[in-house]
């Protein structure tokens, strides 16, 4: 699951790309494929894209928010560090 550490490191590159590109919206394939385990089941990232146009199959994120969504059973949801504890 993501750590603090994964979320940012995807969230620093949203921005960096959305200030390059300076569009409204941007879609780019997800350079974090074979680096970031959970990132693996995302072909694309859609940045600033809304949620009710965006494919359910990519990770999106929100600038103003600064919150990645991914979409599980049924509903978009925050991608939020996990928290467990491996022992």
């Amino acid at each position: 699951m993501p750590t603090k550490e994964e979320i940012d490191k995807v969230i620093e590159w949203c921005e960096k790309v959305k200030k390059e590109r300076n569009r409204i919206y941007v879609i780019e394939r997800n350079p974090f494929r074979d680096e970031i385990e959970w990132m693996r089941r995302f072909v694309l990232i859609e940045i600033d894209r809304p949620k009710e146009i965006a494919s359910k199959n990519n990770l999106v994120y929100d600038s103003v928010m600064k919150q990645l969504w991914q979409f599980m059973n049924g509903d978009w949801r925050k991608v939020e560090q996990d928290f467990r504890i491996e022992r």
